[in-house]
């Protein structure tokens, strides 16, 4: 297991959001954080990576805790896509290198800027290179920040609803870039997410959060019209269409 997971809790002041959260990810796996607003989605991604302490438990990169990783030295093992946010002046190119900032010691080397212009490449943004961010569509900038994360070269990569706010092309070509690149790049993906029919397209694992815990959690088995009603509060159905699923609200 590349990402292993054992007993997080975490609390805000006064309100408890985790308890006792455990999983693990393979390689090339990619696992869906699913549940209402609230349930602490974000919190957990943000537990991952250290942006936020748990009150407790452990997270480890090949049994590694990450507690004993430096800053730079886990954001060389673990990328993290944030809920998009607006463009600015920066250009394509400059926000992509800035991926390859946990590496650079003294100076920006050809082998930085060689790696980011991969990361452009992989996600046919090449043309886009000097352009600022504040002149790209919705999707455009999306890809820009996944192609920035992959620059890493990370082995994990945490996605914050990476396609909130896209339209349906731009949430398709998303989601199939994450599943191409963890398939390709053996990288394991935890994405948080709210669109359970985009979830279905995506993942190959999935939890269900609620009441501050895992209520289910596995592959495609647990995504059943009980367990999402009793996480959503809303009944459906699942019906298969072509070899896939989709979630229709009753």
């Amino acid at each position: 297991m590349i990402l292993n997971v054992r007993g997080i809790r975490f609390d805000y002041p006064g309100r408890p959001v985790l308890e006792e959260v455990n999983f693990v990810v393979k390689k090339g796996q990619v696992l869906a954080i699913l549940g209402t607003n609230g349930t602490g989605k974000t919190t957990l991604l943000k537990c991952l990576n250290r942006i936020l302490t748990p009150a407790a438990g452990t997270v480890l990169i090949e049994d590694q805790p990450i507690s004993t990783l430096s800053r730079n030295g886990l954001a060389q093992k673990m990328g993290y896509v944030e809920q998009q946010r607006n463009g600015s002046r920066a250009t394509v190119f400059n926000t992509v290198l800035l991926g390859r900032k946990p590496y650079i010691r003294w100076d920006i080397s050809q082998n930085d800027m060689a790696i980011a212009a991969q990361a452009l490449e992989t996600l046919g943004l090449s043309e886009f290179a000097l352009r600022h961010l504040d002149e790209l569509s919705g999707g455009e900038l999306q890809k820009v920040v996944i192609a920035r994360a992959l620059a890493q070269e990370p082995e994990i990569l945490l996605m914050d609803e990476p396609t909130s706010s896209l339209d349906l092309k731009n949430q398709i070509e998303v989601v199939n870039l994450i599943r191409q690149i963890s398939r390709e790049r053996g990288i394991a993906a935890v994405v948080a997410m709210h669109d359970l029919n985009l979830a279905l397209r995506l993942a190959d694992r999935f939890i269900l959060l609620k009441d501050k815990s895992i209520y289910a959690a596995g592959g495609s088995e647990v995504m059943t019209p009980e367990n999402i009603q009793a996480v959503y509060a809303v009944p459906v159905t699942i019906v298969a269409h072509n070899g896939s699923r989709a979630v229709i609200p009753l």
